[in-house]
C-alpha cells in the first residue's frame, strides 16, 4: 500500500505543528496551556510559570560570516526572553544547549557566552543548566526560558475582543533591511576580500538583525500603569502573521492603518535604496521581537501619551476579515508572506 507523501513546505511550520499535536492531550492538571501560544503555561499555586523553547540553526537563523559570536550568544536568550514577554511574564531561568562541530575552539565557545552571559544580566536572569553535544552539520543553540506571572496578569493571543485597540512597540522591518545590507556586504567580501564593509551608514538596522532586545521594559510599564493586554504575542514572523495568529485564535477580524504603522527613517531610506517596499518591510520582515498587543479602550488613556507605543487599528467581528486601510483609504485585504521555516 503506497502512502501519500506530503511535502512539509505544503501545509508549513504551523500546519505541521497543528499535525503534530493533534493527538497530544494533556494529562496533568497543572498543565494551563500546552501547544499553541508563545509559551506553555504551567499551574504553580500562587502564579504560572511559562516556559518557552527556541532554536537557532547556523546557516538557517544565522550566518557566522558577519555575525559576531558574543551577538549570537545574546540574541539566543533575546529571541526566548521576547516569548516570555509576549505572555506578560517575566523571565527568571534559561537553560542553553549547544551543538558544537570541531571547527570551534574553546575561546570561540568562550565569546559565545559571553553574549550569553550579558543577555542574563540584562534581563536578570539565571542560567541554570544545558547540554553541549557534537554537530556535524554547524552550530546549534537550543534555549529554553521559564517565566513567571501572576494569574490574573497572563496574556494570550487568544483573548482579543471587538473594539480592542491594537498597539505595536518601537519600529518594524529594521531586522529585515539590516539583514540584506548584511547579506550584500559579505557578497562583496567574497568577490573581492579587501573590501572592507561599510556599516556606519546602517547601524541600526544592522543592529537590530545582529543584536535584538526583547521588550521586557514594556512590561514592566504596563504593570506600573495597571495595563493588562487582553492579548499579545511578540513580532518574530512579521506583523502581518502575527495579527494573523492574534485574529485566528481570538477568532475576530482586525483593521490597521498604513499611516500608523511605525517605521525608522533609515529602515525606510534603505528599504527603497534595496528597491524594497518599507511597508512590506514592516508588514512582513520579521525578527523585531517588538510586542504587538490589544487593550481595551478603557486603558488607551493610560497609555496615550506612550512615546513608544503605536496605535495602529482596531479589533472587529470575525466577518470582517483581516485588513490594511491603506494612505489613500483603500481597503485591501491584509496578507502574511513573512518567514517560512519549510
Amino acid at each position: 500500500m503506497n502512502m501519500k507523501r506530503t511535502e512539509i513546505g505544503e501545509i508549513g511550520e504551523f500546519g505541521l505543528i497543528d499535525r503534530l499535536s493533534e493527538a497530544l492531550k494533556t494529562k496533568q492538571q497543572s498543565t494551563i496551556k500546552g501547544i499553541g501560544d508563545d509559551a506553555a503555561v504551567i499551574d504553580c499555586g500562587s502564579s504560572y510559570m511559562v516556559i518557552t523553547t527556541d532554536m537557532l540553526l547556523e546557516g538557517v537563523h544565522f550566518d557566522l560570516g558577519y555575525c559576531p559570536l558574543k551577538h549570537l550568544g545574546f540574541k539566543a536568550i533575546a529571541v526566548n526572553v521576547s516569548d516570555v514577554a509576549a505572555m506578560n511574564a517575566i523571565p527568571k531561568q534559561v537553560t542553553v544547549s549547544i551543538g558544537l562541530s570541531n571547527r570551534f575552539s574553546v575561546e570561540a565557545v568562550q565569546e559565545l557566552y559571553q553574549g550569553v552571559e550579558a543577555a542574563a544580566s540584562h534581563y536578570n536572569l539565571d542560567v541554570v543548566g544545558g547540554d553541549t553535544t557534537t554537530s556535524r552539520s554547524g552550530l546549534i543553540i537550543s534555549v529554553t526560558a521559564i517565566g513567571e506571572v501572576p494569574k490574573n496578569l497572563i496574556a494570550y493571543r487568544s483573548g482579543a475582543k471587538k473594539n480592542d485597540i491594537i498597539c505595536v512597540t518601537g519600529d518594524l522591518g529594521a531586522a529585515i533591511v539590516g539583514l540584506q545590507v548584511l547579506e550584500r556586504d559579505k557578497q562583496v567580501f567574497l568577490s573581492n576580500p579587501n573590501m572592507q564593509p561599510e556599516l556606519q551608514k546602517y547601524e541600526y538596522v544592522v543592529g537590530r538583525q545582529l543584536k535584538p532586545d526583547a521588550r521586557m521594559d514594556i512590561i514592566h510599564e504596563l504593570r506600573e500603569l495597571e495595563v493588562s493586554p487582553s492579548s499579545m504575542i511578540d513580532v518574530s514572523d512579521g506583523l502581518a502573521s502575527e495579527l494573523m495568529h492574534i485574529s485566528r485564535l481570538s477568532d475576530k477580524g482586525v483593521t490597521i492603518y498604513e499611516d500608523k504603522l511605525p517605521i525608522d527613517k533609515q529602515t525606510y531610506d534603505t528599504a527603497l535604496e534595496f528597491n524594497l517596499d518599507p511597508i512590506t518591510c514592516v508588514l512582513n520582515g520579521g525578527e523585531d521581537y517588538e510586542l504587538l498587543f490589544t487593550i481595551s479602550q478603557e486603558d488607551f488613556p493610560k497609555l496615550e501619551k506612550h512615546p513608544d507605543i503605536h496605535f495602529i487599528g482596531h479589533v472587529t467581528d470575525a466577518d470582517e476579515g483581516k485588513l490594511l486601510v491603506t494612505k489613500s483609504g483603500t481597503t485591501a485585504r491584509l496578507k502574511a508572506q513573512g518567514w517560512k521555516h519549510f
